[in-house]
């Protein structure tokens, strides 16, 4: 190879190289960049009608009893100032929410007035950040209407009046 063919392939090289590390660069910049953006959940009522990530540790998974998850942020979840709400149509999309229970989480949605607070639905895993991102799937037999104590496919015989 002549001197002009080595200077071009070094020049080829020199590019990809600064190109691949331009890349790297971004990816880890764009990874910390977003978890900055995260606010914790005691500010999220300050910031009504935005979308953001917000994060914080879940204390406790509650369930009402129409099969209404909440991810409580506080020990008292009637003074906590944010919550995160997954309506029981939405957890086979979400994933077994039961498993973040006492996990940090950052989790991405439109942050909306409940009551006196504030509140995220959260409706597919897609809006969980970091190891929160990776919670399995429900169980099969996992009855929401029952609160996951029977399985929606087993039958029983009616009672005789």
């Amino acid at each position: 190879m002549n001197r002009k063919g080595r200077q071009g392939a070094q020049r080829v090289f020199s590019s990809a190289a600064f190109a691949s590390f331009a890349v790297v660069f971004f990816v880890i910049a764009a990874q910390s960049a977003r978890a900055a953006d995260c606010i914790p959940f005691d500010q999220a009522k300050a910031h009504i009608g935005e979308t953001r990530c917000v994060s914080g540790k879940v204390l406790k998974v509650g369930q009402s009893q129409g099969g209404t998850t909440f991810l409580d942020f506080c020990q008292n979840y009637r003074k906590c100032p944010f919550t995160v709400v997954v309506f029981r149509s939405k957890l086979r999309d979400v994933g077994d929410v039961r498993q973040l229970e006492g996990k940090d989480i950052e989790i991405y949605g439109r942050i909306k007035p409940w009551g006196t607070r504030a509140e995220i639905i959260l409706e597919h895993v897609r809006q969980l950040r970091g190891e929160a991102a990776h919670i399995p799937p429900l169980p099969k037999t996992y009855d929401v209407e029952n609160r996951g104590r029977f399985s929606a496919g087993e039958f029983s015989k009616a009672k005789k009046k």
